[in-house]
């Protein structure tokens, strides 16, 4: 069952989905693995940890229903129905990621798309 993923204004941003980053539309974006969140071009771009998408400093980006640990979260809109999902491309082999940052209770100056393709840290 896909999660509607929001943002720190509480608008539904993407989806996850079976450990695939979606975006609005259901675009593959990123997937996650180890609690790594990598483009499927392999990059590094962060951790999705107790519900929250974090960047390279620990800052919180977007959340999934049920995140904690991490700063005040916001009301969020009624999810849309989800697009109907393609099947994802076959992932890369991630290398192995950074040790995390320390989570912070902040959230971050980029937004879900950007993260979705930073090259921050």
């Amino acid at each position: 069952m896909a999660l509607p993923i929001f943002d720190n204004a509480g608008q539904v941003v993407g989806w996850l989905d079976n450990q695939t980053v979606r975006d609005q539309v259901g675009n593959h974006r990123a997937f996650v693995t180890n609690g790594g969140v990598f483009s499927y071009s392999g990059q590094y771009l962060g951790q999705y940890d107790h519900g929250f998408f974090r960047d390279h400093y620990g800052n919180a980006i977007a959340f999934t229903n049920g995140a904690n640990g991490g700063p005040i979260l916001p009301v969020t809109q009624v999810a849309p129905v989800p697009p109907v999902f393609a099947v994802p491309p076959v992932p890369p082999v991630p290398p192995v990621p950074p040790i995390p940052s320390v989570p912070t209770l902040q959230w971050s100056v980029l937004n879900f798309d950007d993260y979705l393709v930073a090259t921050n840290g």
